[in-house]
């Protein structure tokens, strides 16, 4: 019997924003459609998963961003403290996804290989490729493969049963999607492969892309991977915390428990 695991979507900060931001070729006249960022959990049998680390108040100011609380103290909201967790799949190196590693300071960090790659090589010569980077995010990961603390995945791998990466690419070069078996089946943490449901759903990419052709194929290998089309959960969407329950009363609007079954949206 492959493992059961708890999974957490913890919401971290905002961004106000119109649709047309959302979608390549995107409508002006198309109304709001702002942007959650989240980080995310799994809990089982293997211990404690993170899944990417955010960013912190210098980079929410310099982007404009609302920080609503930093990521990694967040975790404590579900009883978990960076400082112990031992393994931290970072999902791309993008600003938002990257921050704040050096609150994990016993992880090894799980990272494409094609990604360091991305980060640190030709492409970053051009302002439209990089700027979704910090370069300072960039080089402490460096550093942590110098310190032994970064393990490298090749495409697709199992990390621990029912836990496993897979590569996407398409908004970077070595974007990883994050496969976890829960109580309802096979759920995919698709992270910036879709930013939203309606990405994916209607096969409009996002505007932040390294390669076309890599993304609209990924989606179809994120929906083979999945029990489902309601497996998949995007990385930005506010409606994931409308689908799921919190875990506990308190947490509603901050905390989604991707493992329950989706809820009525209000």
């Amino acid at each position: 019997m492959t493992p059961v695991h708890e999974v957490y979507a913890i919401k971290y900060a905002e961004h106000e924003r119109n649709a047309s931001a959302n979608f390549i070729g995107g409508d002006a006249h198309d109304g709001p459609m702002p942007m959650d960022y989240f980080v995310w959990l799994i809990r089982g049998p293997s211990g404690v998963w993170a899944i990417d680390t955010g960013f912190d108040q210098e980079a929410a100011t310099a982007r404009g961003r609302r920080l609503l609380r930093n990521p990694a103290t967040a975790l404590g909201l579900i009883g978990e403290s960076a400082a112990d967790i031992r393994n931290v799949i970072v999902t791309h190196l993008h600003y938002d996804h990257a921050g704040n590693c050096a609150l994990f300071p016993a992880a090894t960090f799980h990272l494409q290989d094609r990604e360091m790659q991305f980060a640190t090589g030709r492409y970053m010569a051009h302002q439209c490729m990089h700027a979704a980077y910090d370069v300072f995010d960039v080089l402490r990961m460096v550093g942590s493969v110098y310190e032994g603390r970064v393990r490298f995945h090749d495409g697709q791998e199992t990390l621990a049963p029912g836990i496993s990466v897979h590569l996407i690419g398409g908004h970077t070069m070595g974007l990883q999607a994050v496969r976890v078996h829960t109580r309802r089946g096979w759920v995919v943490l698709a992270s910036d492969a879709s930013h939203y449901y309606r990405n994916i759903g209607e096969g409009k990419p996002f505007p932040i892309v390294h390669d076309m052709g890599d993304m609209v194929e990924g989606w179809q290998r994120i929906r083979g991977l999945a029990e489902s089309p309601a497996h998949v959960i995007p990385g930005h969407d506010p409606q994931v915390l409308l689908r799921y329950p919190p875990p506990a009363t308190g947490l509603s609007g901050i905390v989604a428990a991707l493992h329950e079954d989706e809820q009525q949206v209000r």
